[in-house]
């Protein structure tokens, strides 16, 4: 259930010091209502912080290591820790809520009508969830920055149902799926939602099965990323449905040795080698990355990459322009699907499938 959105109560200036309720087997952390500023110190409960904040308040989280699942349901609430040596991680017995049930590590959750709004998280680490590390579903404006996801056990960050995020300057490894996954919604088909200018840049994305994946969603930007040793870097995919995914940006990524090995799934093939995919989009324009030695003897492995979709829908209308790529096998830039007016300028590659894309 939704916290009720409260008025923040302007021009408050004298210093309100209050004691938080307890959780059950934590102490709660004490509150500068003046200064809107909640400090959770070891030992303390974040989810009591956040169920006493108002919008507009500041949760600061010192280094230590926290136990728990944080559920945000809360408009204009900063979540903020001292970089890695803020941890927070699983309970021995998840939290009882909703984002402990799901298994996630912090759910900042609202619904497509009525989006939670300017939520921020910054500076700490997120680790060993069964789930997903940080996750936004139905939201508005979520920031994720200087943040680090490591091996939870689908994505690192990401975010459905969800309308221009930021994701920039984290660093997100050794989660079993991806570092940072974008999608219209993880539970069901239709066509691809707008994104609204969501934003992927200046992230590290290391040892996941894909660095990004961005699924069924249009107006969006993953640009400025360093993106290896991954299975895949890059995965942009789309289908049949309209409207068609697309009016995306991939550019100036570093993108390369994506080389580790993912097995098959029942709706894809292994993945080795495979720098940046575009499976079933439309519209999409890749400009400016570097792409190197991404090897591999997978449908999808290589540099650029366009393939046809899982329900065979190809891709149309991309502009692949302004890449440099080197040392991808078994090729460069591979157009595997053949879909309509899909335009390559202005590459420089040493090996194209067919000849000619360079």
């Amino acid at each position: 259930m939704r916290t009720p959105k409260l008025r923040h109560l302007a021009g408050l200036t004298a210093v309100l010091v209050i004691e938080l309720a307890q959780l059950p087997g934590a102490h709660a952390a004490p509150v500068d209502q003046a200064a809107t500023r909640h400090v959770v110190q070891p030992g303390q409960s974040i989810q009591a912080a956040v169920d006493a904040a108002e919008p507009g308040d500041t949760i600061e989280i010192r280094p230590g290591t926290y136990r728990e699942n944080i559920q945000i349901t809360t408009d204009r609430l900063t979540l903020v820790g001292a970089g890695e040596s803020t941890v927070l991680s699983p309970a021995e017995k998840p939290s009882a809520n909703a984002c402990g049930e799901a298994g996630h590590g912090i759910c900042v959750t609202g619904t497509a009508e009525d989006p939670v709004s300017d939520v921020r998280i910054a500076s700490l680490k997120v680790t060993g969830f069964a789930k997903n590390g940080i996750w936004g579903s139905g939201t508005d404006r979520m920031t994720v920055r200087n943040t680090t996801t490591e091996a939870n056990g689908q994505q690192g960050m990401g975010q459905e149902m969800s309308t221009r995020g930021t994701f920039v300057d984290n660093v997100s490894r050794d989660n079993k799926q991806s570092g940072v996954f974008l999608a219209n919604t993880i539970d069901a088909e239709g066509g691809a939602t707008d994104a609204l200018g969501t934003l992927v840049a200046g992230n590290r994305l290391s040892g996941n099965r894909t660095g990004v994946v961005v699924r069924r969603l249009r107006d969006l930007s993953v640009e400025g990323n360093t993106i290896t040793a991954n299975c895949a870097g890059v995965f942009i995919v789309g289908d049949e449905s309209t409207p068609r995914a697309g009016d995306l940006n991939v550019r100036h990524n570093s993108v390369y040795e994506n080389n580790a090995y993912c097995a098959a799934t029942d709706r894809l093939p292994f993945i080795q080698g495979a720098g940046i995919v575009l499976t079933g989009a439309e519209g999409t324009r890749v400009t400016g990355n570097q792409v190197n030695d991404n090897v591999g003897t997978s449908p999808m492995s290589g540099g650029i990459v366009l393939y046809t979709s899982v329900v065979g829908a190809p891709n149309a209308k991309n502009a692949i322009s302004r890449n440099v790529m080197s040392g991808n096998k078994p090729a460069d830039l591979a157009d595997r699907d053949n879909g309509p007016d899909n335009t390559f300028t202005d590459n420089v590659c040493e090996l194209s499938a067919p000849t000619g894309r360079c």
